[in-house]
């Protein structure tokens, strides 16, 4: 299997440097849900259910309208080229969530202000990466 993966283990994403709050914000719904609110609320349901591949996958076959019967084709086809991680996810670059990735690679997101986030940053344990910036550095 050839496959590109986004699924990270142990790791915490930690909010953009230049995340423009200071506690978490619930994605604001507009006429249809945006990847935000996608992401979030297939996060929160389902804690440590779901990996990185799973949660953005499913997101493409949601805004794309993929039927159950054409997903494993499609899924084989997303992932034979690279995908962005979450590093790249709104939820960690605008809407000031921490997103874990366990030792299985299931994925849970922690508010900015929370203790859980605090202690994932303080655990050397887990790899810290930072998610990626919304503005350049020009």
């Amino acid at each position: 299997m050839n496959e590109h993966t986004t699924n990270y283990t142990n790791t915490f994403i930690e909010v953009a440097e230049d995340c423009p709050v200071s506690e978490a914000q619930i994605p604001p719904e507009k006429n249809e849900k945006t990847l935000a609110n996608l992401q979030h609320d297939q996060i929160v349901k389902n804690p440590y259910k779901y990996s990185s591949d799973d949660i953005i996958f499913t997101c493409y076959t949601i805004k794309n309208d993929i039927s159950k019967s054409e997903e494993q084709e499609e899924r084989n086809k997303f992932f034979s080229k690279g995908q962005p991680c979450l590093r790249t996810s709104p939820l960690a670059k605008r809407y000031g969530f921490g997103i874990h990735h366990n030792s299985e690679g299931k994925v849970a997101i922690f508010p900015v202000e929370s203790k859980d986030y605090q202690t994932f940053l303080n655990d050397s344990s887990i790899t810290k990466v930072k998610a990626m910036r919304s503005k350049r550095n020009d």
